[in-house]
C-alpha cells in the first residue's frame, strides 16, 4: 500500500470522500455529523493522505492540529471491499508516527456510537486509544464516542 499526501483536488478523492459523508448522513443524526466535506479538509491545519494499493484509491486518513501539542484523527474510511485486510491499521499507523514526529503528546478522535462504528472502535482500541470525555469544540452526544492516545 502506497499512503500520499493528497491535495484534494482529483476526482477519485473526491468521490470517495462524497461516499464518506453519504454513510455518514445515513447513520448519523445531521446534528452529530462531524465528517469534514472537501472544503474543511483543506483547512491549513489538516493534512490528508489517500492509500492506494496497486494504483487504486482504497482509503484515506486526516489529521488536524488541535494545538502545538495534540492532533485529532479526522476521516478516515477505507472502501468497503478491503475493509478488514489491515489497510485501516497501515494508514493508522501512518498518521501515529506523523503526531509523535510533530512532537504532539496525544491524538483524540470522534467517531459514532452506533453499530456501523464498532470496526472503528475496534480498530483504535486495537492501537491503544482509550475512551475519553469530549473535547474541543465537541459536546457529550449520545450519538458519539470520544477516544484518545497518549503519545508521550
Amino acid at each position: 500500500m502506497e499512503i500520499q499526501i493528497d491535495n484534494l483536488e482529483s476526482s477519485e478523492i473526491t468521490s470517495f470522500l462524497e461516499d464518506h459523508i453519504k454513510d455518514m448522513r445515513a447513520v448519523s443524526p445531521p446534528e452529530s455529523k462531524h465528517a469534514l466535506d472537501i472544503s474543511g479538509l483543506k483547512a491549513p491545519e489538516i493534512t490528508f493522505w489517500s492509500a492506494y494499493d496497486n494504483r487504486t484509491l482504497i482509503g484515506c486518513g486526516a489529521l488536524k492540529e488541535i494545538d502545538p501539542h495534540s492532533g485529532e484523527i479526522k476521516s478516515m474510511r477505507i472502501c468497503s471491499s478491503c475493509r478488514g485486510k489491515g489497510f485501516g491499521s497501515e494508514i493508522l499507523d501512518h498518521i501515529i508516527i506523523t503526531a509523535k514526529h510533530r512532537g504532539y503528546h496525544s491524538l483524540k478522535l470522534e467517531t459514532g456510537s452506533m453499530e456501523f462504528f464498532e470496526p472503528a472502535r475496534r480498530l483504535y482500541l486495537k492501537h491503544g486509544f482509550t475512551y475519553c470525555g469530549a473535547f474541543g469544540s465537541y459536546r457529550p452526544d449520545p450519538n458519539s464516542v470520544f477516544m484518545e492516545l497518549q503519545l508521550i
